[in-house]
């Protein structure tokens, strides 16, 4: 099972409709799952129609699914946004800034960085010091 962490902490999947691999898409589907080594322009190319996409995280130590998040929002897609895998809960208000709209963590990791730890980053909007500066 996994867990889906919003700004207001823990909850269920509510994501019903499935994911189809970016190397398996065809025209009209709801939802993509992203490796990580993904070129975006790739994702890009590929967002007609597409509701959800889910950008796998195989480490924490690899933040390229930061940069596919980032690409994607410029490139103007306002769909769902989720990060799956190896995100902490140290990231979630990076994971945040750079577009996605939720994560999924396995229920082991919820063990182990409990609700508390990611709501306390909840607030990543009133700390992002950018923001301020531009201001």
């Amino acid at each position: 099972m996994t867990v889906i962490v919003t700004d207001n902490g823990f909850g269920a999947d509510d994501w019903t409709l499935g994911f189809v691999p970016l190397d398996e898409a065809a025209n009209d589907v709801a939802a993509l799952d992203v490796p990580s080594d993904t070129d975006p322009a790739a994702v890009i190319a590929q967002l007609a129609g597409v509701k959800m996409i889910r950008v796998d995280f195989p480490s924490f130590a690899d933040g390229r699914g930061f940069t596919i998040a980032r690409q994607l929002r410029l490139a103007g897609y306002n769909g769902r946004l989720r990060a799956k895998g190896h995100v902490i809960s140290d990231q979630y208000a990076m994971a945040r800034r750079c577009g996605f709209d939720e994560v999924e963590i396995s229920d082991e990791l919820s063990t182990r960085q409990p609700e508390e730890e990611w709501k306390f980053r909840a607030n990543w909007q009133a700390n992002d010091y950018q923001a301020r500066m531009r201001g």
